[in-house]
């Protein structure tokens, strides 16, 4: 597993475990996930962690408001915990990392999801990403 993805898959642990208490502080949440492994990541994971982590809980209501206008067939509250933290980290991505490619943020997506979701988990989200990316891509 190459670092940047080791970086992804903290980055999106961290906003799962962010959702279980919504007061905790994301970068408690990274120290304390960081001290697990701590020579898995350089500096460049490192900054990619913090400002993802940090850049997607400063804007949840405009992350969850995409979310929730591209699942329109699905209650918000039943999305999997798991499925939403994903979809959380890479509707971030987005909407508000220009400098990455819409389609490597949603391929990086549905890794994860392949990685730790459920059977279906990987098709869901590859459905309102690719829906959230035309419907960016279009403004």
């Amino acid at each position: 597993m190459g670092t940047m993805h080791r970086a992804r898959v903290l980055a999106f642990q961290i906003i799962y475990s962010w959702d279980f208490e919504k007061k905790s502080d994301p970068e408690l949440l990274f120290a304390s996930a960081k001290s697990l492994s701590p020579d898995d990541f350089d500096d460049a994971s490192e900054a990619y962690v913090k400002l993802t982590v940090c850049g997607t809980l400063e804007n949840i209501q405009t992350v969850d408001n995409a979310i929730k206008k591209h699942t329109t067939n699905w209650k918000f509250d039943r999305i999997s915990r798991i499925d939403l933290a994903i979809l959380r980290l890479s509707v971030y991505g987005l909407l508000f990392q220009k400098d990455t490619d819409g389609k490597i943020i949603i391929n990086e997506a549905v890794k994860l999801a392949q990685e730790f979701g459920g059977d279906e988990s990987y098709r869901f989200v590859n459905g309102v990403l690719d829906a959230i990316y035309k419907d960016n891509d279009k403004n």
